[in-house]
């Protein structure tokens, strides 16, 4: 396994629409075992391909507060299932240090496949549903900082700017 560099806002390749995954093979599995060891070592919740630079539309997700229960989703889809909606404080592997109150759907169904190509339909609530949210934005070239004023987002995106500028 292997852990893969996290591209970090305002990097233009997180704004890239991922396209499906057409395979389900020996090289994908490779690739969500990485993910989820990037995923446990950054520490963070959820992985999407998007954050890593591979624009397929591929999920790695774990809540639990064990860190040992992995969902992996690939070319997800989400429904909403009803107007209700919960509020977060939002951070990002790919805007480290932040982090943001971001209102979404509150209850949503989700469609995917696993690694093995079998495909799960779930319907989650609370965390749960915010991650995958948060995770299939990426998937949509969008970030959490897409839904907070353009004031917070330009101060994040400037002292992000300014320490990438300092790690050089």
């Amino acid at each position: 396994m292997a852990l893969l560099p996290i591209l970090e806002f305002p990097d233009p390749r997180l704004r890239t629409v991922a396209k499906p995954v057409t395979q389900f093979d020996d090289t994908l599995r490779q690739l969500v075992r990485d993910m989820l060891e990037t995923m446990y070592d950054a520490p963070g919740i959820g992985l999407a391909a998007t954050q890593i630079n591979v624009h397929k539309r591929i999920v790695v997700i774990d809540v639990s507060e064990e860190k040992n229960q992995p969902q992996v989703f690939i070319n997800p889809e989400i429904d909403l299932l009803d107007e209700s909606t919960c509020e977060y404080d939002e951070g990002c592997l790919s805007v480290p240090g932040f982090f943001e109150t971001v209102i979404r759907p509150a209850k949503i169904r989700v469609k995917a496949f696993n690694e093995k190509g079998e495909a799960f339909t779930l319907e989650p609530d609370g965390l749960l549903a915010t991650c995958i949210q948060h995770e299939l934005d990426h998937l949509n070239g969008k970030l959490f900082v897409d839904h907070i004023s353009l004031f917070k987002r330009t101060r994040i995106r400037s002292k992000l700017e300014k320490k990438h500028k300092a790690e050089k």
